[in-house]
Formats: C-alpha cells, structure tokens, sequence
C-alpha cells in the first residue's frame, strides 16, 4: 500500500472514529444518537482539513514553533509577575494579560521558526545540534541528471550525498521513456531504470522513492521537483542550468554537475607538460590535435607524424574563442631543440 492511500486511510478511519464517539455520548445524554453523529463528523473533518493546510508544515517547523512558543510565555511571565497592572481593573487586568502573552507567543514562534540550528546554541549554551554530514544529506535526483550516471562514482567517492530521493513523478517518466517509439528515448530511459535498479541493490546508497500528492499532477515536472525539495527540505540534484536557476531563485538549494565540472576543468598554462593522445590531424600539415579529459582541444605543431600516439607536448599558448578554449603546443623534443638553439644564438 503506497503512503498517499495509508495517509488516506487514516484520514477516513479517524473521522468514522470521531463520528462514532459523538454519536455514543449523544445516545448517552440525549437519547437521540443524530446530534452528536453530524457533530462528531464535523469535527474529524475540521482537523483533517487543518491537517491539509499544514502540509508544507514539517515536524522541525513545529519543534522550533513550540520552543519559540515556552520562551515567549516565559518572558510574558516575567512581565506579568512585575504587577505593573496591580492598581487596574480585572478587566483591564485581563485584556493586557491576554495582548501581553498573545504578542509573546507569536513572537517567540517567528523568531524560532525563522533561525538556523547554530543560532539555537545561544539559547541553550553548551548545546549544539549535530550537522548532516555530506553522506547523509538528502538530495532530489531529476530524470537527466539519474540518466547521465555520473551520480554513481559521485556518490561512492564520497562527493555527494549517498541518500538519493526520486520523486514517483520523475520514476514515472523514466518509464515513459523506457516505453516511448523513438530508438534513443528508449535507450536513455532504459539507462535510467538500470542506474535506479543498481542504486537499489547497492548498500553503499540510500535510494527512497517519494509519493508525490495526486493535486499536483497537471503542474510542469520542473515545478514539482522544486516544490518536492522544498517541502522535504533536500538539496536539488541536476544537470539543467534553467531548472538550477528557478530553484536558487525560490531559494531551494541546487547542485549543478555542469558547474562541478566546469570548476574540476584541469588549468593548462604556457610551459605545462602534458601526456596527450593525438588521434586527429589538424588544420595544417604539420599539425596533429589531441584532447583533453574535459574535451578541451589541443593542436600541436610539427606533430602530424606521432598521429595515433601519446606523447608529451608542452603547452605554447592558449586563446579563447566562441566554441571555448584552444590550446597550442609544441612536441617536447621540437621544444629543447627549439630552447637549445635560442640558447646557443644568444651565447654567440
């Protein structure tokens, strides 16, 4: 049984229970049983309705309310025990108290709500909550980013959160792919179910499939998946830079494989030596082009005959262009003779 039909379940339970509480005390006091029934109904449909506004209201917004809430009536209490109203009527007596004691509570609970774990340990010296470690940070995987399948070695390197959560909304699209007609949809969305099927069976990850509510299913997959982190209070875990940008606008934390490897990118500067594999020719004769890890190309001059082979360049210059970096470089023994020479022209 799925948690959105347990959730409903008790949901149906507790009004029935609430009906049939009311309708016995009503037979009891008033002989007609009808009274307390409609009475009793209303009243388990009032707090299941209270409970669907609350939530996006989750148990540490309620603990961090309740805390606020003790320390504002405890500072309402110290007012109050003052008796700066000891010469005022009952009834002024009364109302202050009650505006006092209302505008502390709600004070006490904005104030709580709105801080951080670290701040709490000024309240309560001595005190500090424990922080999620990186392994044990929750994050939500979008379909792209679980087909791309750079989240495994990620994970098990100990870069990310080992505690994946897919949403049944993002599931359920992998497998409209796994489904679709079009060869490569089909590929990348078998790939995907394949990486979830591993994850599952692997002890080293953390992998939860979170029911999505049923209200939600016309709003776009985009919007959901901010919402979901939002509402579980997780990290976004994705490789779309636009879908990054909406959640960090509405706040949501958002992780970005495009940014991790931009910043992983190896610096290549003038006099580097790198072992590169030539498998190209290049523009002109003599030149022969190889390739970085991260696809940054690099042409070597008076290489064309080590084509086919890794040798090592040393790195003449480097311009930016549209298509992104370009690299010249020379062969390492072109490069010495190349020194020596100079060398010996200047000695002359």
């Amino acid at each position: 049984m799925t948690p959105l039909l347990t959730v409903n379940l008790l949901r149906v339970l507790f009004v029935t229970f609430c009906a049939a509480i009311g309708a016995n005390a009503s037979a009891e006091l008033a002989g007609n049983l009808w009274p307390g029934l409609v009475l009793g109904l209303i009243l388990g449909l009032v707090v299941v309705l209270i409970d669907r506004l609350l939530k996006g209201f989750s148990l540490r917004a309620f603990s961090s309310a309740t805390f606020g809430l003790l320390l504002g009536l405890l500072f309402a209490n110290l007012l109050m025990a003052s008796d700066v109203l000891h010469y005022r009527s009952e009834t002024t007596q009364w109302a202050a108290r009650l505006i006092v004691y209302a505008t502390f509570a709600y004070l006490g609970m904005m104030l709580a709500m709105r801080s951080n774990r670290d701040e709490f340990s000024l309240v309560i010296p001595y005190v500090r909550f424990a922080r999620e470690t990186t392994q044990h940070e929750r994050l939500i995987v979008d379909t792209n980013v679980i087909i791309d399948g750079r989240i495994a070695d990620l994970c098990a390197s100990g870069f990310l959160s080992r505690s994946l959560i897919v949403p049944r909304f993002v599931l359920d699209e992998l497998q409209a792919l796994a489904d679709s007609r079009d060869p490569a949809k089909r590929e990348r969305g078998r790939r995907g179910l394949d990486l979830l099927n591993q994850f599952h069976h692997s002890r080293e990850m953390e992998l939860t499939i979170h029911e999505s509510s049923s209200d939600d299913r016309e709003t776009a997959v985009d919007a959901r998946l901010v919402h979901t982190a939002k509402l579980l209070q997780a990290r976004l875990l994705t490789n779309d830079n636009a879908l990054c940008q909406v959640a960090r606008l509405q706040q949501v934390p958002a992780l970005n494989l495009n940014d991790l490897a931009r910043a992983l990118r190896p610096m290549v500067v003038v006099g580097d030596e790198i072992q590169l594999s030539l498998v190209k020719e290049g523009r002109e004769q003599h030149q022969a082009v190889g390739y970085l890890a991260d696809g940054t190309m690099i042409v070597v001059n008076h290489a064309r005959p080590h084509l086919g082979k890794t040798t090592t360049v040393v790195v003449s210059s480097a311009l930016q262009t549209t298509a992104g970096r370009l690299i010249f470089a020379e062969l390492k023994e072109s490069s010495n003779a190349h020194s020596t020479a100079e060398a010996e022209r200047g000695t002359r």
